[in-house]
């Protein structure tokens, strides 16, 4: 039988507005850390929000390592989700591995999406061919080997990082207990299928309105990378905020708020 896409990825609906505005979480995250942001949306947009499947509230029975097995899977997923809601012109948010997501579902469906808004995007992680991208191979063959052998402790070790502001370990704690409270095994290949990925090529086929939101220091995506995407995506705003870290939807969203605000009130 079947599982109702509703049900899979635990969408929640919610705002005043018609125009919908779809938010998409990162890696080993789930739809409540947009808490902060979708408040200032919710008088002018229909905000949708959702778990990646193997994330968060979703059907954890409808995970299929085959068709996750590239970034596509998802991005057919955020298809599938828009085309059961009978969305148009959606404005997406999407942060860190699911800004690639949007991107890809963009390509393949532009008549959907109207903007997206890319938080922390990142291509490719490893280095290459004169490419920068944080990371050498071997830092990535490491995590990935730490992460199949002791998945808790990775997750308790890279959260600070990825929050990136010792000032506020409440979040750093919020993210690993996300992390901790998925399948690990769905952790680990979802982990590898983002680190080991390289949809550089891919971003000059978006044609989709994009504005790249980058935070300097960010370990996981650094301003080199932000720079890349928005080099290769043809209709693309940069953003540098004055904040720090891979999270600014978290620690500074005030700032991720106003950038949206003018992108989206400002023509193409």
């Amino acid at each position: 039988m079947e599982i109702k896409i509703k049900q899979r990825n635990n969408i929640n609906i919610l705002g005043k507005g018609n125009q919908p505005m779809v938010f998409a979480h990162g890696y080993g995250c789930d739809q409540h850390m947009w808490r902060y942001i979708t408040p200032a949306f919710e008088e002018d947009y229909q905000i949708i929000l959702f778990d990646h499947v193997g994330s968060g509230k979703s059907d954890q029975s409808a995970y299929d390592f085959e068709k996750y097995d590239s970034l596509q899977g998802y991005a057919d997923d955020l298809i599938e989700i828009c085309d059961e809601l009978q969305l148009e012109q959606v404005i997406f948010v999407g942060h860190s591995v699911s800004s690639i997501i949007g991107a890809l579902a963009s390509i393949k469906r532009p008549d959907l999406f109207e903007k997206l808004v890319l938080i922390g995007p990142s291509p490719c992680y490893i280095n290459k061919n004169g490419y920068s991208g944080g990371f050498t191979r071997q830092d990535i063959d490491e995590l990935v080997e730490t992460l199949e052998s002791n998945y808790l402790g990775w997750s308790s070790y890279i959260t600070p990082v990825i929050i990136g502001n010792p000032e506020m370990p409440e979040y750093s704690e919020e993210l690993r207990n996300s992390f901790c409270s998925m399948n690990p095994e769905i952790a680990r290949h979802f982990a590898k299928v983002t680190f080991l990925g390289d949809n550089r090529e891919d971003l000059s086929k978006v044609l989709t309105s994009s504005l790249i939101i980058q935070c300097h220091p960010d370990v996981i995506a650094p301003v080199k990378v932000g720079e890349f995407v928005h080099q290769q995506i043809p209709n693309s705003t940069y953003e540098l905020l004055d904040a720090s870290g891979h999270c600014p939807h978290l620690t500074a969203p005030d700032k991720v708020i106003s950038h949206m605000q003018t992108f989206l009130t400002t023509p193409d």
